[in-house]
């Protein structure tokens, strides 16, 4: 089972993740950001990934600091669970749509950090959830899981829509990923000998 738990300790921040890549999409989130629990709910169910999250921040000021460090804890559990990528498809993506919205999201499990991120929210804020925050979890994400993933969101004109998409087709992404790619014989799948 490739599994982690990974907690991140700082004075903004008490951030900790638990995640099971070989789950079948239980999550259990109490991030103290309801809106983004519900968006890492779209992550574990579709990616068919065990996710437990929670933390503690300091939302008096904003949700900046905790929806970023979730993302940087989320990134290094991610890793860690994801080990040295032997025999796995390494590539993976979605296409999601929900009502009007629809998203592409594309993940190479590359050992190098990117994010190309084109999402032109409808509107700033999705009840009290700032929609900067969703760029900024993924930043943190990637940083810290070494991985480059290309966002688009391709069309949407309701806010909500257009992050469910991201998540879920980022989901489903990194599930398909992360699959053993039967044919590649337990190998690493660059020319390089290492991701």
């Amino acid at each position: 089972m490739r599994q982690a738990e990974i907690t991140r300790n700082t004075l903004e921040t008490q951030v900790s993740v638990k995640i099971n890549l070989d789950g079948t999409g239980v999550g259990r989130f109490a991030t103290g950001v309801p809106f983004l629990d519900h968006m890492l709910d779209q992550i574990a169910r579709h990616g068919a990934i065990d996710l437990e999250v929670e933390a503690k921040g300091d939302l008096h000021i904003d949700a900046h600091h905790t929806v970023e460090d979730i993302g940087i804890t989320l990134g290094q559990a991610l890793a860690k669970a994801l080990g040295d990528k032997k025999g796995l498809r390494r590539y993976g993506h979605a296409y999601v749509p929900l009502d009007e919205a629809l998203s592409r999201v594309v993940v190479d499990l590359s050992g190098r950090p990117g994010l190309e991120f084109h999402v032109a929210f409808t509107r700033a804020w999705i009840g009290q959830f700032d929609v900067d925050l969703i760029n900024e979890f993924f930043q943190g994400l990637v940083n810290h899981a070494l991985l480059t993933i290309h966002v688009d969101n391709l069309r949407g004109t309701n806010a909500h829509h257009q992050a469910e998409t991201v998540f879920k087709a980022f989901g489903r992404a990194l599930r398909m990923a992360a699959e053993a790619d039967p044919r590649a014989a337990g190998a690493i799948p660059s020319t390089k000998g290492a991701l």
